[in-house]
C-alpha cells in the first residue's frame, strides 16, 4: 500500500532540505536500492527512531519522499503486527528559479528538433557534443570518475567487482519521453568522462536506474 503525496513545491523542498539532518536522511535513503524503515534511517543517521520518523514524515510533507506500508520479510497473518512504513525517494525533480525560466521546454524543442532530422547530422553533432563535455568535465572537474559523475547529476554506486551503476537520470522527464536519443546522450557523455581504458560504458537499461552501466574491461 502506498502513501500518495499532492505534489513537490520546489521552494518547500529546498527549504526542508536546508536543515542538515533532513538532508542527510535524504541522501541515505536515496542510496538505498529499496524502500527504507524509520528504524534503519534513524541507525544510518545515528539519531532515535522518533526523531528520524519526524524528519522523514516533513519530507514526505513536501514531495521529495513517498511513503508505502509493508510487512517484514517472513511476517503475516495473525499476529504479525502492524506494517512497517516505510520511504523511497520520490520520482519527482526539484527546480527552483526566480523569475521562473522554462529550460526544460528548450531542452523539449531541441530534443524534438534532433529526432525530426531526418538525415541524423544533427543526432550526430549532438551526440559527439556531449562526448566532448563530458571529456571537458573530467579534465576540469580535479576529481575521480564517481566525482565527475556527481557533479553532472548522476548518482554512481560501485559494485564489489568494479561495476559502477548510475541510480538516477538527471535527464529522467526527457528520456522517458525521448529514450532512445537521451540514452544514447546519456551514453556518449558518460563515455566522455572516462578518461582511461579500465572502464567502458554501456547500455544497460533497467527500471529506476540511468541507462548506462560502466563495468570494467575483461
Amino acid at each position: 500500500m502506498t502513501e500518495g503525496v499532492a505534489g513537490l513545491d520546489g521552494v518547500a523542498g529546498l527549504g526542508s532540505l536546508d536543515d542538515p539532518m533532513r538532508q542527510r536522511l535524504y541522501t541515505y535513503v536515496g542510496e538505498q536500492d529499496g524502500p527504507v524503515s524509520r528504524d534503519d534511517a534513524a541507525a544510518a543517521a545515528g539519531i532515535g527512531r522518533t526523531l528520524a520518523a519526524y524528519h522523514l514524515d516533513k519530507l514526505a510533507e513536501v514531495g521529495l519522499l513517498t511513503i508505502s506500508y509493508a510487512r517484514p520479510a517472513g511476517r503475516g497473518g495473525p499476529g504479525a503486527g502492524r506494517p512497517a512504513k516505510l520511504y523511497r525517494i520520490a520520482a519527482t525533480e526539484l527546480a527552483v528559479s526566480v523569475p521562473p525560466r522554462a529550460y526544460e521546454l528548450l531542452a523539449r524543442l531541441l530534443v524534438e528538433s534532433v529526432e525530426h532530422d531526418q538525415s541524423g547530422t544533427v543526432r550526430d553533432a549532438v551526440y559527439q557534443a556531449a562526448e566532448d563535455t563530458g571529456r571537458r568535465m573530467a579534465a576540469e572537474s580535479g576529481t575521480d570518475l564517481e566525482g565527475t559523475l556527481r557533479s553532472c547529476g548522476y548518482q554512481p554506486q560501485p559494485g564489489p567487482d568494479g561495476t559502477i551503476e548510475l541510480r538516477n537520470c538527471p535527464f529522467h522527464r526527457l528520456a522517458a519521453e525521448h529514450r532512445d536519443l537521451v540514452c544514447g546522450l546519456n551514453l556518449r557523455l558518460v563515455s566522455g568522462m572516462i578518461t582511461d581504458q579500465t572502464p567502458k560504458a554501456r547500455l544497460r537499461p533497467r527500471p529506476d536506474r540511468c541507462c548506462v552501466e560502466i563495468r570494467p574491461q575483461r
